[in-house]
């Protein structure tokens, strides 16, 4: 059972099963209309699809989505290592340490991540620090996702028993040989479809880029849409292309759950 909420009963997964049916159906509705909009406007003529048939086309996108995931995994690893950091910061017995941790975390989620780029886009070249194109969108990301993934951390070390500290204890391991090489582990294992379901609403943050000029997937869209004139059209494909990729790693994060689970 979830720790979050009461398991629903007959009367509330019957309502849950209707809600899906109408959001589902009214979904489809939509969508029927949107495609008749863009018939009768020409938007589904062959001719304006026929470019996203041509190779030229996807290696300008494909380069798109390398530099997006670039900066994805930039920010994954720096979010993470700073994440965890955090986390041991909060589970410190030393108030200097565990204070400074905690405010950054409480302060940092509540940013909106924008924020935090147009303060490394125009604040911080004001005091001399101009950073690279590639680090105006990595370093505000890293600065908000590490926040959640500090969190994500800090539940992983918090679920596993208090018995396996002690029992490194007692064979005369120190407290970080403890966390280092008992509690660490298992709490990773533990959290990882966590840290995969972060990485996805971070691999959607970088589209936050085309603020900073990067040439990101979005970015990319957005010039090639202002070269053709196919702005429906080469959205569309964008969409698509941000959708294969989430939901790939969506299902991944499911199966580690369900093996996670199967283990447990």
């Amino acid at each position: 059972m979830s720790l979050l909420f009461d398991e629903p009963g007959p009367r509330a997964r019957r309502r849950i099963r209707i809600a899906t049916v109408a959001g589902t159906l009214a979904a489809l509705a939509l969508t029927a209309l949107a495609i008749r909009q863009f018939g009768a406007n020409g938007q589904l003529a062959t001719e304006r699809w026929e470019p996203y048939a041509t190779w030229p086309m996807w290696r300008y996108l494909l380069t798109g989505l390398w530099s997006t995931a670039l900066a994805a995994v930039a920010t994954a690893a720096l979010s993470m290592a700073l994440g965890l950091l955090l986390a041991l910061g909060r589970l410190s017995d030393r108030r200097w340490v565990r204070a400074p941790s905690a405010a950054y975390v409480e302060v940092v989620r509540v940013v909106p991540a924008l924020l935090l780029v147009y303060v490394v886009l125009f604040a911080l070249p004001r005091y001399g620090l101009d950073l690279p194109l590639f680090w105006k969108l990595v370093v505000p990301l890293t600065v908000s996702n590490a926040a959640a993934f500090a969190e994500i951390f800090r539940a992983g070390i918090l679920s596993v028993e208090r018995g396996q500290s002690e029992a490194g204890l007692a064979v005369g391991l120190t407290r970080a040989q403890t966390m280092r090489l008992i509690v660490l582990p298992q709490a990773a294992r533990r959290v990882l479809p966590s840290i995969v379901s972060q990485s996805v609403g971070l691999l959607k943050d970088t589209s936050l880029g085309f603020v900073v000029s990067y040439g990101e997937l979005l970015y990319s869209g957005r010039v090639l849409a202002n070269y053709n004139g196919l702005l429906i059209q080469t959205f569309v494909v964008v969409a698509l292309i941000y959708l294969a990729v989430n939901a790939s790693l969506s299902k991944l994060a499911r199966t580690l759950e369900r093996r996670s689970a199967a283990r447990a």
